[in-house]
């Protein structure tokens, strides 16, 4: 599989389905919103989006499979295959608010081993890829994770919770110990753009609980790929199924040691 040439392909498909995207959002009326649960919302924009990314992936690699968020498909996933895992549009709340941090996330994986990842926040036009052995790239620019070594001088970014409000007590905890142990805590409610940013060396680190695979499989990659470092709260590498996350360069280690200690 040359995943050079495969990861340029899905670059264009990812294309089109973010300007189908942006043309949406120009019109688009909140009475079109649907709740999937509690906060949890979607629209037909997720739902046309996520079945354009599946039918031109599917004719780009028969053979793989998919792990979508809303569920178009119909299939019963297998994370131990080949999968196309795609989040069609990351920031659904910000795009129905006309906030500008939303974006597209396709990851290719094979079981746990992730194989090209292609992330496209449209309100910038910013394209994030990267594939396994070739690095991580922005509009053509190599990119590179953050050198900052300490957590002290680093800017972290996060999500809160929208349900599973159990644990909400101890992450509030760990929010009051970052922001004074940091240079501050952002939240841009798109976990995909975070991660991207990660690998950029715009965010120093990011840490989440309660993701999913499609929120994580594409900026994962591009954080490994871009010299920095992901694991789970724990230090482990049950992240992409696992649902919590911690990624950065150099001060990775001490911010997983305060997750660890407090969550």
């Amino acid at each position: 599989m040359d995943l050079e040439l495969l990861t340029q392909q899905t670059i264009e498909i990812v294309r089109k389905a973010s300007t189908f995207i942006q043309q949406e959002a120009a019109g688009f009326s909140r009475d079109k919103i649907e709740y999937k649960d509690l906060n949890n919302l979607v629209s037909y924009v997720d739902k046309e989006a996520e079945k354009m990314l599946v039918a031109m992936l599917s004719e780009l690699l028969p053979e793989a499979s998919f792990i979508t968020e809303e569920g178009t498909t119909g299939m019963t996933p297998d994370p131990t295959a080949l999968n196309w895992i795609i989040d069609p549009l990351d920031g659904t709340t910000n795009f129905i608010h006309g906030i500008p941090v939303y974006c597209v996330s396709v990851g290719l994986a094979r079981g746990k081993e992730l194989l090209a990842g292609v992330i496209h926040e449209p309100s910038l036009d910013e394209m994030f890829y990267a594939w396994q052995g070739g690095g991580a790239w922005c509009n053509g620019k190599r990119m590179q994770v953050s050198k900052v070594p300490q957590l002290s001088d680093s800017l972290i970014a996060t999500g809160f919770p929208y349900y599973k409000f159990e644990k909400q007590k101890r992450y509030m905890y760990i929010l009051e110990l970052l922001m004074q142990r940091t240079h501050g805590i952002r939240r841009m409610g798109a976990a995909a753009v975070d991660l991207a940013y990660v690998a950029a060396g715009r965010f120093d680190g990011f840490y989440e609980y309660n993701l999913n695979s499609w929120d994580m499989a594409a900026g994962t990659l591009m954080i490994r790929e871009a010299g920095g470092k992901v694991t789970d709260f724990k230090g482990g590498d049950n992240y992409l199924f696992g649902g919590d996350i911690v990624a950065g360069a150099g001060a990775h280690q001490e911010l997983m040691e305060v997750l660890r200690e407090n969550f």
